[in-house]
């Protein structure tokens, strides 16, 4: 936990930084319309990155919680569920930036949790967004902070905390080039928790009197993913007879793999069907010639794979497949989320390459839990064995998980409570 009662410093590096954001904001309206215009932000919501709330404040004490994208606001499901169980009258705000991620939270509504998107970490937006939602604690995650945002919450007496925190030696570099501006805007931090002993070292290089605890990752202790129960009846006669196997957050290096494998299995067997659920949906169309769930289509019985081109619906593959090749592990990305196949029961086959996941996939290993796959005709080897056991040891991983979980909601609720951490 971060040192609280000392105050907080503003050197030269932060305040210039702070100081360029007067200098951008007369730029934020036409980057906002341009990227409106190429799609790239909501267009009944993109007013919400200059301050502008959509939503009243609700009565109450108001806990804000921040993750950039899809995984990261997906992973503090598990800690709103704790949160708002934990004290009735709690009120949650998520902000985000992406804007797929307030498409895919918005599957999973919660009673007394409103998303927004974050705004831009420039004065007016800072201001206007701090004056209307008022927070009682300021929640960051993973690796999305913002200084403009920490400062003033600060300055407004907001206790804050980061969690889920997650950092590596090429984040640490980019950093460093600020001097001390990292150090003093983690000084404005009660609470630090860490995923894993290497991500507390790096963020220590950055501040080395920061206290940084390592509680687990948030990600493994995050409910299953919902799946629309009609969805799952419409698809049943099209997959009846059918060995269902999933690519999931796939990438093109992921797909050759898969795709690769599946014609094994499929010139073997034309029971196996492949579906495939890139992580950019927008890409459907160049991955393969097959019916894709966009055009409203379904797998015929010749079909060797399906494309799943759509926002939202990863519970619904995961707990149709048999197994799932987790996207990003054979190419520069580093792997995906595994966690999200675990809870369903779903076994999880990966790549090699999976730093951007390293401590959970290590923990998977450990518990022999997941395979590791090194090429098509190893996958297509590892999808007819019988996984069931292995998917088995990987629940009881996730079970252990849940430390992580438990940390992070006792930090918040102390917080809250106006404790010292």
């Amino acid at each position: 936990m971060a040192e609280t009662g000392a105050p907080a410093v503003t050197g030269p590096m932060l305040r210039a930084t702070l100081a360029a954001g007067h200098l951008l904001q007369p730029l934020a309206g036409p980057l906002l319309r341009r990227r409106l215009a190429r799609g790239k932000e909501d267009p009944d919501r993109w007013r919400e990155k200059l301050g502008q709330a959509s939503a009243a404040r609700p009565e109450g004490p108001l806990v804000w919680l921040h993750g950039v994208g899809v995984g990261e606001v997906m992973a503090l499901t598990g800690l709103i569920d704790a949160l708002t169980e934990a004290r009735p009258g709690l009120q949650v705000l998520v902000t985000s930036s992406a804007r797929t991620s307030a498409h895919v939270f918005a599957r999973t509504a919660r009673a007394r949790v409103i998303h927004q998107f974050l705004p831009l970490d420039l004065p007016g937006p800072v201001r206007r967004f701090l004056d209307h939602w008022r927070p009682d604690l300021a929640v960051w995650s993973d690796q999305d902070l913002w200084p403009r945002l920490i400062v003033q919450a600060a300055r407004r007496g907001v206790p804050q905390a980061w969690v889920n925190a997650r950092m590596n030696a090429r984040a640490v570099r980019a950093r460093t080039r600020f001097g001390a501006a990292f150090a003093e805007l983690y000084g404005r931090l009660a609470v630090i928790q860490a995923q894993d002993a290497a991500s507390a070292g790096h963020i220590r290089t950055l501040a080395p009197t920061a206290e940084v605890s390592v509680t687990g990752s948030l990600k493994s202790a995050a409910p299953p993913l919902g799946c629309d129960p009609q969805a799952r009846a419409a698809l049943a006669p099209a997959l009846a007879g059918r060995k269902v196997w999933l690519a999931a957050s796939s990438h093109p290096q992921d797909e050759a793999v898969a795709l690769a494998a599946q014609d094994i299995l499929h010139r073997a067997d034309p029971a196996w069907l492949l579906i495939v659920a890139p992580r950019d949906v927008g890409r459907g169309a160049d991955i393969a010639k097959a019916p894709r769930r966009s055009a409203g289509a379904l797998p015929g019985p010749g079909d060797a794979s399906y494309i799943a081109d759509t926002m939202g619906e990863m519970g619904l593959w995961y707990g149709l497949a048999r197994a799932a090749l987790i996207g990003g592990s054979f190419g520069p990305v580093e792997g995906h989320n595994p966690w999200e196949a675990v809870a369903l029961d779903c076994p999880v086959l990966h790549g090699p390459r999976t730093a951007n996941f390293a401590p959970d996939y290590a923990a998977l290993q450990a518990g022999d839990a997941s395979r590791t796959i090194t090429d098509a005709a190893d996958l297509a080897r590892a999808l007819q064995d019988d996984l069931a056991p292995m998917a088995a040891r990987a629940a009881q991983v996730r079970a252990r998980g849940h430390a992580g979980l438990v940390a992070a909601r006792e930090a918040c609720l102390t917080l809250l409570d106006g404790r010292e951490p």
